[in-house]
């Protein structure tokens, strides 16, 4: 970073209301309220406590406070999940008990298997590991990148993106900064992977238009094919018995309108009553 921006840099760690929750400590952010993994980060680049912000890209919200805006993409880790404990889902005998923290998992999961119990997964990345080794669940689905950057890469089986859809940003990072700092902007630029960027303005375009919260299970995957962009979409409830699954390719170059394009025929199929009942469901 230091290099980059032409000068000393100062690595500012802060721990936000989403680390307080993770951590098994109350949060003041409802479990509906993605921007608590970011809310603390983003007072602190408007404060002008920091200049730049780097975030897990799934963890930001599609609306951004005014006057911040994201300003790079770096290349994007393997956006997939994986599953843990199993060779495939297909291997798992049924009734197996499958740890998972995400309902969009959940939502998958069991609109692939019914008969999966599908229980709550809690702790870092090491804890839920040791769960599963010590026979706490049969299996688990983690992400591929969370693992890889933890050095646990070998720890699970890649699950096809298309089968398993993964949320909008996952594996991406997503580089924060004040819209008016010109220096941020341009290093932004210069760290930009052109392709992973694509992907994620058409994953935030769908989460956006369909005004998706953490309470609603919603995957999205984009793709390049070529000059063509390839976009996979899934709308379900929490407990697998309702879903929707789409898949549309357009054009690269505008990758914001296959994301609008693909949540209005999602919207279209009923996707809308579905976010609202998975609001209401208490698991």
């Amino acid at each position: 970073m230091a290099d980059a921006i032409g000068g000393g840099a100062e690595l500012v760690p802060i721990r936000t209301s989403g680390d307080e929750r993770a951590g098994g400590r109350p949060s003041p952010a409802g479990p509906g309220d993605k921007s608590r993994f970011v809310k603390e980060i983003e007072e602190a680049l408007l404060a002008g406590d920091v200049d730049l912000a780097v975030h897990s890209a799934k963890d930001v919200p599609a609306v951004l406070p005014d006057g911040l805006s994201i300003v790079g993409v770096p290349e994007r880790a393997d956006a997939r999940d994986a599953l843990c404990g199993a060779p495939s889902l297909d291997a798992l005998e049924e009734g197996a008990a499958v740890g998972t923290s995400s309902l969009r998992r959940r939502a998958q999961l069991l609109a692939l298997r019914p008969d999966l119990r599908v229980e709550e997964l809690r702790g870092n990345v090491d804890t839920r590991l040791r769960k599963l080794a010590e026979g706490s669940y049969d299996a688990m689905v983690l992400a591929v990148a969370g693992l890889a950057r933890l050095g646990r890469a070998g720890e699970g089986e890649p699950l096809d993106a298309a089968t398993l859809v993964p949320a909008s940003g996952q594996g991406c990072l997503a580089l924060e900064a004040r819209a008016n700092h010109g220096e941020m902007r341009d290093l932004g630029a210069r760290l930009t992977h052109r392709e992973s960027l694509i992907a994620l303005m058409a994953e935030r375009a769908l989460v956006t238009a369909l005004d998706a919260t953490c309470r609603t299970p919603v995957g999205a995957h984009a793709r390049l094919e070529g000059d063509q962009l390839v976009l996979d979409a899934f709308v379900g409830l929490p407990d697998g018995s309702t879903w929707i699954r789409d898949s549309l390719s357009g054009d690269a170059t505008a990758p914001a309108d296959l994301g609008a394009e693909v949540a209005e025929r999602l919207l279209s199929a009923g996707a809308a009553e579905l976010l609202e009942r998975a609001e209401t469901i208490i698991l």
